[in-house]
């Protein structure tokens, strides 16, 4: 483990779809591509999105950490990312978080614009699909690993369909909402299944969890101060009719967001890491101390839950004072 294996790559075309569609189950996809559904497309299958996520993400990441499946022997195979290879195998959390963004997208979207349900299908499976073989791929997971994420997340999404309205309601409108939205996440990220070596299946779990509160408080906040929604009598007729500019303003509000959102993020690591440092003595450099659970946990947490709350609420008051509401 931690050593790169040295490989040939004799398909270019094949080695770069599949290394673009494992990054489609990572960080830089959900921090632009939830974020881009909730400026640009409609808060309330943003919202049904984050929600499904962050719960189908919980449940694959402490799944890995009680079964302790290992990932594939190498050699036979060559893995190409050495960051996920110290974290067991089954469930492919790729493989559900693809499941279920994809297909949660689909089902909260199919009932509100006019689009072919059959193009929206086709274009789930798809991007599904190419996640869960870039796994393979990688020498990541096995087929085992793939299969089970998909079809635990398939489930996930199932049970939770039926409850999808009462919940975001009262997420919406509940006193509790911001209080139970951090302490719920805290308390499991605390509580996180030990290991007897050192996993990063901890921090990104708090990661997603963080980013899940952060903007879960700011949907809150938004519908108790009536903060304008973004419209989306524009998508009615169906996405293909997007005007050029309609495309220009999606565009700035994409790119002023993303700009607030990296700059949130870059700006509370270095601030709580700080903070961190002095209250328990390391220095900043030091992984191992980051590594620790009472530094890690609020370390992941802060950062993203203030990310999550900046994509939600600081980026459309701005959006707004900008003119591109």
């Amino acid at each position: 483990q931690g050593r790169a294996q040295k490989y040939i790559v004799k398909n270019y075309f094949y080695y770069y779809l599949f290394k673009f569609s494992a990054a489609l189950g990572e960080e830089v996809f959900y921090i632009t591509f939830l974020p881009f559904i909730y400026w640009n497309i409609d808060h309330s299958v943003s919202r049904r999105m984050i929600i499904i996520w962050s719960i189908v993400m919980y449940i694959g990441q402490v799944s890995k950490d009680i079964l302790k499946w290992p990932r594939p022997l190498s050699p036979p195979v060559v893995k190409l990312e050495m960051r996920t290879d110290a974290e067991y195998g089954m469930p492919s959390t790729h493989a559900m978080a693809a499941t279920a963004i994809s297909f949660s997208f689909l089902i909260a979207t199919t009932n509100q614009y006019k689009y072919p349900f059959e193009l929206g299908l086709v274009a789930a499976f798809v991007f599904s699909t190419l996640v869960c073989l870039s796994r393979l791929y990688t020498g990541m997971h096995t087929v085992l690993d793939v299969i089970g994420g998909a079809l635990i997340s398939a489930v996930l999404l199932v049970l939770l369909y039926p409850a999808w309205d009462t919940i975001d309601h009262l997420l919406l409108t509940s006193p509790f909402c911001p209080l139970l939205s951090i302490v719920v996440p805290l308390v499991l990220c605390y509580n996180y299944p030990k290991l007897d070596y050192y996993s990063p299946t901890r921090g990104d779990t708090t990661t997603i969890l963080g980013a899940g509160a952060g903007a879960t408080v700011g949907f809150w906040l938004n519908n108790q101060y009536a903060a304008p929604a973004y419209t989306s009598e524009n998508f009615q007729l169906g996405f293909p009719l997007i005007t050029s500019k309609m495309l220009a303003v999606m565009l700035a509000r994409f790119f002023v967001g993303i700009f607030i959102v990296l700059l949130t993020r870059r700006l509370m690591k270095s601030v709580v890491l700080g903070m961190l440092g002095y209250r328990y003595k390391f220095p900043i450099g030091d992984l191992e101390a980051r590594r620790r659970l009472e530094v890690e946990v609020p370390y992941k947490f802060i950062t993203y839950s203030s990310v999550g709350f900046s994509a939600t609420v600081l980026v459309p008051l701005l959006h707004g004072l900008l003119g591109l509401m």
